[in-house]
């Protein structure tokens, strides 16, 4: 009975380093017992019924995993299957280059503090705390060059949108 035990522990360990979950071990332990009583019950000698054990409890875990994540699989070759690419295409990058451009030139007529004060809070993330201390500007100052540059921004896509 000592030895079950020990081929118990030994196998949940194996089981565990391999990610199973806790509900599937017992489940994968069990078969393990019931291939090798199987294999014994056909006539044949088991040596090293521990090691028969570990070795039949991790392929068990490999097929349960296999099992489990088969929807991942596809029969078709790589070669056959369509990749999408996941780059923008050309006019995206053209209108996304336009736009920025369009942005750049309304922010550069606000000014270089508005701009610089926009940059620091939208693009590299600061708060408006940081920037006063930064730029030794009060938070409140810091609030209007942002509600101006917003502001700019949207009235020039307004515009956009009202050409085209």
């Amino acid at each position: 009975m000592e030895r079950i035990g020990r081929y118990l522990s030994t196998m949940r360990r194996v089981l565990y380093r391999r990610g199973q979950k806790r509900e599937d071990i017992e489940d994968l332990m069990q078969d393990a017992f019931v291939r090798l009583l199987e294999y014994c019950e056909g006539g044949a000698e088991v040596r090293e019924p521990e090691a028969v054990l570990v070795r039949t409890v991790q392929r068990l875990s490999v097929n349960h995993h296999r099992d489990a994540h088969r929807d991942l699989y596809v029969r078709q070759s790589v070669e056959d299957l369509a990749i999408p690419d996941p780059n923008p295409a050309p006019e995206e990058v053209l209108a996304a280059a336009q736009c920025l451009q369009k942005m750049r030139a309304t922010l550069d007529s606000l000014g270089r503090r508005t701009r610089d004060v926009f940059f620091l809070q939208r693009l590299y993330g600061f708060s408006y705390a940081q920037i006063a201390q930064q730029t030794g500007m009060p938070v409140s100052t810091i609030e209007k060059h942002i509600a101006r540059a917003m502001t700019a921004l949207l009235e020039e896509r307004r515009r956009e949108m009202e050409r085209s």
